[in-house]
């Protein structure tokens, strides 16, 4: 269903009558919007079910929430499309804490951050969209802007993040560790979090990638990540999903091997069609690396995955590990990885607690490279790939913002290939693009990472 109010027919006028910015920044902003949201009382009932009870359906709502007042730092952004990130699962299911206790405590750094702290909590760490307002100190923007929002949040007021902003000990992810969020009619964001958006692009497909376009370009690309070469063979986990279809493109445009491990032969498909050659099912090859009467982890099918991997690459074992899921596959990876080589990581969606053996990472001089998000340089070197063309969207399918629940219901099921998108302010699929001719030249590969 798609949103009916006045602020979405005003914006959306705007938008097809090619309005400048006196005419964006003349729409009325209302006391109230439409969002998808979490409920404090929720995280009492909903938050303390058995975890194979939850559902995020139960407890993530769509209905009128209050506008905030803006910042000087913050614009106002109509929100066209979100996308639903592993972080809103993890929300929606109080896990491995309700996200109010990240208001709460962002309500007690500055004055503006008081706003925060509400009963309820806005989620979504993608977003595309229109902006419509700006705060006195944002010079850089303007109404009528269409922007991606980079989900690095930081004020950047501390000597640790100039480096490196992930750094910053105030920094949080944008739409879970602060509200106002991006499944939402309206979204609020630092000025410095905003990129162009990709014209090529719907605002479906654009609000799909920042997050996990920005996260597989620092694991991979950046000096901070893995720092990949020419060359390098890189075991990519979940290859066909929306984190991982980013890092197999990143490896095979900087002159990579992968070895792509997935779940299903519609998955391998989609990296065959890609590129990648080296393909491991995970189906076919049922590799249990927990015994599940022992409730330890089985050493020989770490050697059988090994074994897999040097077939397929002939003979040589891996320089990366682009490690996601966590708990599952933690100790493969150390496991498989080349003497000297690097495991790098991020998420761990099937649990945080990791178990490996310790001398296959001592004895053979490997390394764990934490990382988290991208700063806001790497955000938008990852995003300028993406509008040149050299990168594209991984979408599997988009539902509109009153069925927010049911999409992330289908992440947290892995019932999906790529990334699942929301709806917004959009009438529906397929809106947004401007450079018909970019789209043109690579659509082939636009298509092929749609399913």
């Amino acid at each position: 269903m798609t949103i009916d109010t006045d602020l979405a027919r005003a914006v959306r006028a705007a938008v097809a009558g090619g309005a400048g910015s006196d005419e964006f920044g003349a729409i009325p902003v209302p006391e109230s919007y439409v969002g998808a949201h979490l409920r404090a009382e929720d995280a009492e009932t909903i938050g303390k079910l058995p975890r194979a009870e939850k559902r995020p359906s139960l407890a993530l709502r769509v209905g009128a929430v209050p506008t905030p007042e803006l910042a000087p730092d913050e614009v106002l952004i109509a929100t066209f499309a979100s996308s639903v990130n592993y972080n809103t699962v993890w929300s929606a299911i109080f896990e491995p804490v309700p996200t109010f206790a990240f208001l709460k405590r962002l309500a007690k750094t500055h004055g503006y951050g008081s706003r925060h702290d509400l009963p309820t909590h806005v989620v979504g760490s993608d977003a595309c969209g229109v902006v419509l307002r700006t705060g006195a100190a944002v010079s850089r923007w303007k109404p009528g802007d269409r922007v991606l929002v980079h989900p690095n949040y930081v004020a950047l007021e501390e000597p640790q993040g100039h480096d490196d902003a992930i750094l910053d000990p105030d920094q949080r992810v944008w739409g879970f560790e602060c509200n106002f969020g991006g499944m939402g009619e309206l979204c609020v964001a630092r000025g410095d979090q905003l990129m162009p958006k990709p014209e090529h692009l719907s605002w479906e497909e654009a609000a799909s990638m920042p997050l996990v376009n920005c996260t597989a370009y620092r694991m991979l690309v950046s000096p901070n990540g893995a720092n990949m070469q020419q060359g390098d063979v890189v075991l990519v986990w979940g290859a066909g999903g929306g984190l991982g279809g980013f890092a197999l493109q990143y490896v095979l445009a900087g002159g990579g091997y992968p070895v792509c491990v997935v779940s299903s032969e519609a998955k391998a498909r989609r990296c065959r069609e890609a590129g990648a050659e080296w393909i491991i099912n995970r189906a076919e090859e049922d590799y249990r690396f927990w015994d599940a009467e022992t409730g330890q982890q089985n050493p020989r099918e770490h050697l059988r995955l090994g074994k897999k991997i040097r077939e397929l690459s002939g003979g040589r074992d891996v320089d990366i590990v682009f490690e996601h899921p966590g708990r599952d596959t933690f100790g493969a990876s150390v496991f498989v990885t080349r003497r000297g080589g690097k495991v790098v990581t991020c998420a761990s969606t099937t649990g945080f607690m990791h178990e490996f053996d310790n001398r296959y990472l001592w004895m053979f001089a490997k390394t764990i490279v934490g990382s988290h998000l991208a700063n806001y340089r790497e955000g938008w070197a990852a995003n300028e790939l993406c509008r040149a063309g050299r990168t594209h969207p991984i979408l599997s399918r988009t539902y509109p913002l009153s069925e927010a629940g049911q999409a992330c219901d289908d992440v947290h099921d892995n019932a999906h290939l790529g990334k699942v998108g929301v709806l917004c302010l959009a009438g529906g699929e397929g809106e947004g693009v401007l450079d018909d001719d970019l789209r043109a030249r690579h659509l082939p590969a636009i298509s092929r990472f749609r399913t």
